[in-house]
């Protein structure tokens, strides 16, 4: 077979029924991506005969005697092609994981098809962006500034540093490498809901050709822990272990088969007999508590961190301030609703995977796409009795991870698996198995009780939450207590009540998730001040604004909390509020819609601790090299959050030089130090104050040497465009570091922070919608996001962060869905039957930043990750009520779900 490959000939056989996806990565063209093998992403897309085509759907024998053009050659010889150079000036990504099929598909587009977008990219995925970016790529927009004064990085919208290599499809990410000697792993899963395993009859399968082992849970430590991964370990119950005899939702993984290839893997996880004792399952969380259900974790006790496994109760929280019973049966108007939210997955396009191989030096090295590469690190050595030296966990570019990817799903028995055979090993998993087998969002059922005076002032706000966290309870408690602290603690209101519990269900399990439980009990708290608003005749604004929190105002919801560490480092929820309702009012609804159309508006708002309690630690580290740059070196991960922008954009402010002059390494356990994780909004906020901490200190250190060296006072020393200068005499950087190498002394500073402490962000999102009373279809007109950001570090990317959260949660709000039978099966776990949020289906949103700057984070910034995400349900279900005077209490609202209501109100 002979086919060419970006303008060179090649000949080579693919194996029986490869994709065309597979054959080329293992040509070595890393830039053609698996985002789903199915055809629905489009992130392996590349060009055959210059046409784009989904490579994973193509066989590759289609491809002899034809020319197929992956990212990497698309700008020939030349270099980049215009596409490229476009997202480059867009910065048209986030994560980039999508980019490279994104690209190959936009740069093949004629005039016509750039006429209407939402057709022409339908095949293509992202989940970062929110697509703006994209458009601006083809468009022709620029976002950047290309070049900035010495010491002037902060507060520039300046590109991301692994720009380049994103655009050409060279940006290597967890599987783009090649290792000799390659093990794959296959797991296989269980049919059951619930179960005891009898008996592993393994001999069938050790029999395979090629099988090297077989693990099930006799291979396995006995020790307990959580899949989630958080500084202190008793945020989270020690429920699982890395394979047990005991399943608890259809998806777990029973056993794993290593091979020498994928084909010989799965042949030995289908003959795998496996004996069961089937058990009673509980798929419904409401019946999860009633008393005689069965109990899923009958041996875990409160040692185990499970507050009462005999009525399958993970977690829990119960407490009132003042009196609510009293003050509802006094209050002018009051409110009551149940509201119900559903599961959601975090669909990165890159799923959980990773690699493993034990070094010449008897480390364990993993590779893998991870938030979390110290946390991970830890676990593994406690679970294995290996010394924290002797295992290294770092992860590359990583495609995506919303919080899915502060779990430990892979790298167990990614270690497992090299440690058994001596061989480097492989486990990626598949579309199907990112469904039904890592973690979603917690579906809840919210029930609120709200009153307020004729002033419109609270008196009441109650809150009775049911989280179902599936069968482990990885997250379940620190996400039950988010949901209902911010969402409480943003109202002054003299009485408030939480009863909340998070249960066991034989489902797959729940976990971290962006926003982390505030999203959905946002959506009954902002509906309950609406409709007190409306009883009172009181503009939902000014609702608000007589009852958020100002400064100085405790933040506060029952139980209270045993942290006091939350400042109002700065506060600009006044001005977010404004700068909504002026934007909303700056033009009229659009007066071109028919009569079924109803239009209407809504607002909801956030607050958001920038930082989880107790701690959350990252270290930093910068020394001056020879060439007068800088090497930087932090722990925190980039996948899409922007970090990696940031801090050099930090240290090159604080040593008046430009971003070019620091060469930052990241994520990696080997390079020393600590770093908690990029989650809780961690990434800037708490790894920037170190980098921040490091670079203060290396200026200090570079001044005191220039004025040893001169003789002078330290305090008459200042840095500027690369040199250290008094008076009239100017020190470069590189004479600094000839000096401190002749000395024997390197010129280099470290820098902490402990996550305390903290500071809380602000959104307010606003929506114009139209709603199709004669048939449920719902049109977004207007979408505008305020946030207080403190000093915005890189509003490029700020607002990028705004409007890839604002599409992430429209498409929870309108149409994702995962759909779990009455025996506890996904039914839905493939993209093409999951909805997610195409070019089309996202409204362009206005971001407009609050003028604040918080004394807390680094250089004024504070976070801005999470927190876009959380008000967008809330107010799309507060505009729908508005446009149609009925209130929707079940997310998300998809047009067959509005039908019967108003069918029912307005009639045929």
């Amino acid at each position: 077979m002979s086919f060419e490959i970006n303008g060179k000939p090649f000949s080579q056989m693919p194996r029986a029924g490869q994709c065309l996806r597979t054959f080329l990565r293992e040509l070595g063209h890393f830039g053609v991506k698996k985002g789903c093998d199915a055809g629905d992403c489009g992130a392996c897309t590349v060009l055959l005969d210059g046409e784009p085509v989904h490579s994973c759907l193509i066989p590759a024998f289609r491809a002899d005697g034809r020319a197929i053009t992956t990212i990497e050659g698309l700008g020939g010889d030349d270099g980049a092609h215009p596409m490229q150079q476009a997202f480059l000036d867009a910065q048209g990504f986030q994560c980039g994981f999508c980019t490279a099929g994104m690209i190959v598909t936009c740069a093949s587009l004629n005039q016509a098809q750039r006429t209407d977008l939402g057709a022409a990219l339908k095949g293509n995925i992202c989940r970062c962006t929110g697509y703006r970016s994209i458009e601006d790529a083809l468009l022709g927009t620029s976002n950047v500034d290309e070049t900035t004064e010495p010491g002037a990085a902060f507060g520039r919208s300046l590109p991301a540093p692994a720009g380049p290599d994103v655009v050409r499809g060279t940006a290597r990410y967890t599987f783009d490498t090649a290792i000799n000697g390659l093990l794959h792993i296959k797991l296989l899963r269980s049919p059951h809901a619930h179960a005891k395993i009898v008996a592993i009859d393994t001999s069938a399968a050790l029999a395979v050709p090629g099988v090297h082992a077989v693990l099930t849970h006799e291979d396995t430590p006995p020790v307990l822990f959580s899949t989630a991964r958080h500084e202190r370990d008793w945020m989270d119950p020690d429920d699982t272990r890395v394979l047990d005899d005991t399943v608890r939702f259809i998806g777990q993984k029973v056993a794993a088969v290593v091979a020498e290839s994928e084909a010989a893997a799965e042949e030995a996880c289908r003959r795998l007999k496996v004996t069961y004792d089937i058990l009673p399952a509980l798929i419904d969380p409401e019946q999860a508590v009633v008393p005689g259900a069965p109990i899923i974790h009958p041996d875990r006790t409160a040692a185990n961190r499970v507050a009462n496994a005999r009525r399958n109760i993970v977690a829990e929280r119960h407490a009132e301030f003042g009196d609510v019973a009293a003050a509802l049966a006094t209050s002018a108007v009051t409110y009551e609703g149940t509201f119900t939210t559903q599961r959601v997955q975090h669909a990165a396009l890159e799923t959980h995977g990773g690699l493993a191989w034990v070094d010449a030096a008897g480390v364990l090295n993993i590779r893998s796409s991870t938030q979390v590469p110290f946390l991970t690190r830890r676990t593994l050595s406690d679970i294995l009795g290996l010394p924290a030296d002797k295992v290294r966990v770092f992860c590359e570019r990583v495609g995506g991870g919303f919080g899915g990817k502060q779990e430990m799903f892979v790298e167990d028995i990614l270690a497992l698996a090299a440690l058994k055979t001596g061989h480097p090993v492989k486990l990626e998993l598949t579309r199907e198995e990112q469904f039904i087998a890592t973690s979603t969002r917690h579906p809840m059922r919210i029930h609120i009780k709200a009153g307020a005076d004729a002033d419109g002032k609270l008196t009441a706000l109650q809150l009775d939450v049911l989280s179902n966290t599936g069968a482990y309870g990885n997250h379940a408690g620190p996400v039950l207590f988010h949901a209902v602290a911010e969402s409480l603690g943003v109202y002054n209101c003299p009485n408030k009540k939480v009863d909340a519990i998070a249960v066991y269900t034989n489902t797959v399990p729940a976990g971290a998730f962006r926003g982390y439980g505030l999203p959905q009990s946002l959506i009954a708290v902002e509906a309950a001040i609406d409709e007190l608003a409306r009883q009172l005749g009181i503009s939902p604004y000014d609702m608000r604004r007589r009852n958020i929190v100002k400064p100085g105002d405790p933040m506060l919801s029952p139980p209270p909390s045993e942290y006091h560490d939350v400042l109002y480092g700065s506060y600009g929820l006044d001005q977010c509020l404004d700068l909504v309702e002026r934007a909303l009012q700056a033009d009229a609804p659009n007066p071109a819609l028919s009569p079924e159309w109803l239009i209407g508006e809504g607002i909801a708002l956030t607050m958001i601790d920038t930082v989880p309690p107790a701690g959350h630690i990252a270290d930093a580290t910068i020394a001056l090299n020879d060439d007068g740059g800088f090497d930087l070196t932090v722990g925190t991960a980039e996948f899409g959050n922007g970090t990696s922008t940031v801090h050099r954009q930090i240290a090159a402010t604080v040593l008046a030089t430009t971003v070019d002059g620091i060469r930052l390494r990241q994520s990696d356990t080997a390079h020393g130090g600590h770093d908690t994780g990029a989650y809780g909004s961690a990434g800037v906020f708490v790894a920037g104050n170190a980098t921040h901490a490091a670079a203060m200190q290396l200026a200090a250190e570079l001044k005191a040497a220039a004025a040893s060296a001169w003789l002078c006072d330290v305090a008459s020393c200042v840095i500027e465009d690369g040199s250290v200068v008094s008076g009239v005499r100017r020190m470069p950087f590189t004479e600094l570091a000839r000096l401190a190498r002749e000395r024997g002394r390197p010129l280099a500073a470290n820098g902490s922070s402990g996550g305390t402490p903290r500071s809380v962000a602000f959104n307010v999102q606003g929506f114009r919608v139209a709603v199709n009373k004669c048939t449920g279809e719902l049109r977004i007109l207007r979408s505008v996001q305020a946030a207080d950001a403190g000093r915005v570090a890189n509003p490029m990317q700020c607002r990028g962060q705004v409007e890839g959260g604002v599409a992430q949660a429209l498409g929870a709000a309108l149409y994702e869905e995962m759909v779990i039978d009455g025996d506890g099966r996904v039914t839905n776990a493939k993209f093409r039957d999951y909805h997610l949020p195409s070019f089309a289906d996202v409204p362009r949103t206005e971001v407009l930043f609050a003028d604040t700057s918080d004394t807390i984070g680094p250089m004024g910034a504070k976070s801005m990750s999470e927190s876009p995400y959380n008000p967008v349900a809330a107010a799309l279900g507060n505009a729908i009520a508005d446009a149609t005077g009925i209130r929707f209490t079940s997310t998300p609202f998809k047009p067959d779900r509005l039908f019967p209501a108003l069918h029912e109100k307005f009639g045929s």
